[in-house]
């Protein structure tokens, strides 16, 4: 696989939810740590690997973010499930959107996997939920997992775990880090089968055989490499011929611990571990919103931006002009938006019922390119009726500044003018009044 340029791989690791009025246990707070180990079978994939058995259609569902999103492990999986289990046509669900976490995902689960009735789902979410507190991990996490088990209990689950190079040394002194061992109480509870793909890439580097982190130019640099595999360029995205390769490695090794693990069947339902989890997460169209004047929808099949985007954004909307707002009526505890941070983007003014306008950027120091984002408005609400108002701000951006702490810049200058929105999707948990 071609590397992508390094600021682009960074830019797709960042975490792009601007999050407001989240509260729980802070990032900084202690949580308990689990032994790290490649895999943990607990209850395995006994429905998923019965019907690959078995052949026929079996859909396999991906859903991360960019490292599940790159050509790598994901396709890769695909194949090697094809050809292990030849009598089977696999089909492969892409849900992976590349700078986003559980927060976000489990709130696309319904529309994005589930509506595809997989056999098999594996999420992937360690690295970009690492700066999350672990009470939001644990809500995202099991709602996606009781999503899955309301629609379909036969679904089968696998949590998978990969690393950054700042996880490597928690990892090799033999602990997961915090968003992984978060996700194992998860795991744990409802006997979800785990696999950390980065468990081997740990091992080889503490024994001096594989350099996290290198971008070798010169045959000098090259040539100090030795032998040494490389796992990346930038310490978070593989290389597909060898941090990829390492995954999926992993993956087989694991799914050999997991034949015969199990009993083929439907799961009884289990009360929630985790009060206040996101079960019933969902995603609705924005166009239900009320929206002044100003605002337009775009065209995926005349706008080059909408078609872009439409798959995960079907419905995106624009408003370039300060002032321009939209508002809407829920009956319930959280509300938020999915939408694009991008050169032409600015920041908005939220307001909740009679609580303080709360601003909020669509534009940071990655925004050379337009990429998925979302933010939570408002998050454990009381329960009852709200009122959301949203407004385009008009405040000029020193664009040139915000891109800088990344060292990047402007490229043309008229790219990066404006201060609009783009919004497609309202994330709700609760209905519209």
């Amino acid at each position: 696989m071609k590397p992508f340029p390094m600021k682009e791989l960074m830019a797709l690791l960042a975490v792009t939810c601007s999050t407001v009025a989240l509260g729980g246990q802070g990032p900084g707070e202690s949580f308990p740590l689990v032994e790290a180990v490649e895999c943990r079978p607990r209850g395995g994939l006994p429905n998923a690997l019965a019907k690959l058995a078995t052949g026929g259609e079996v859909r396999v569902a991906y859903i991360g973010g960019s490292i599940t999103a790159a050509n790598g492990w994901r396709p890769m999986t695909t194949r090697w499930l094809a050809q292990t289990y030849p009598d089977a046509k696999v089909v492969e669900i892409n849900a992976a959107i590349g700078g986003t976490g559980s927060d976000l995902g489990v709130f696309r689960f319904r529309r994005d996997v589930l509506e595809h009735k997989p056999a098999l789902v594996f999420i992937e979410f360690a690295v970009n939920d690492g700066g999350f507190a672990p009470d939001l991990i644990l809500r995202t996490m099991e709602g996606m997992v009781r999503q899955a088990r309301s629609q379909d209990s036969t679904i089968d689950i696998c949590f998978v775990y990969t690393l950054t190079d700042g996880m490597v040394p928690t990892l090799a002194a033999g602990k997961f880090p915090r968003s992984a061992s978060a996700m194992e109480k998860v795991a744990d509870y409802y006997g979800i089968p785990s696999i950390h793909m980065g468990m081997e890439v740990v091992r080889l580097h503490k024994e001096g055989k594989l350099v996290l982190r290198a971008a070798p130019r010169t045959a000098e640099e090259k040539a100090a490499l030795g032998d040494k595999i490389v796992f990346s360029a930038d310490g978070v995205h593989p290389h597909a011929e060898t941090g990829h390769k390492l995954y999926l490695e992993a993956i087989v090794r694991s799914f050999q611990k997991m034949r015969g693990v199990g009993t083929a069947g439907a799961r009884p339902p289990l009360p929630p571990l985790t009060q206040g989890n996101y079960e019933n997460a969902r995603l609705v169209p924005v166009s239900r919103a009320t929206m002044s004047a100003g605002w337009r929808r775009l065209d995926p099949q005349k706008d080059a931006l909408a078609g872009r985007f439409s798959k995960y954004l079907p419905d995106l909307h624009v408003a370039a002009q300060a002032g321009e707002s939209l508002s809407l009526r829920f009956r319930g505890t959280y509300v938020g938006f999915m939408d694009l941070l991008g050169p032409d983007c600015g920041q908005v003014v939220v307001s909740i019922d009679d609580g303080p306008p709360v601003m909020v950027a669509r534009f940071d120091a990655y925004s050379t390119y337009h990429r998925i984002g979302s933010f939570a408005a408002g998050r454990d609400l009381p329960a009852g009726v709200h009122t959301v108002k949203v407004t385009l701000d008009g405040t000029p951006l020193d664009k040139a500044a915000i891109l800088s702490r990344l060292n990047n810049r402007m490229d043309d200058p008229k790219r990066f003018e404006g201060l609009s929105w783009y919004v497609s999707q309202v994330m709700l948990i609760g209905d519209l009044e």
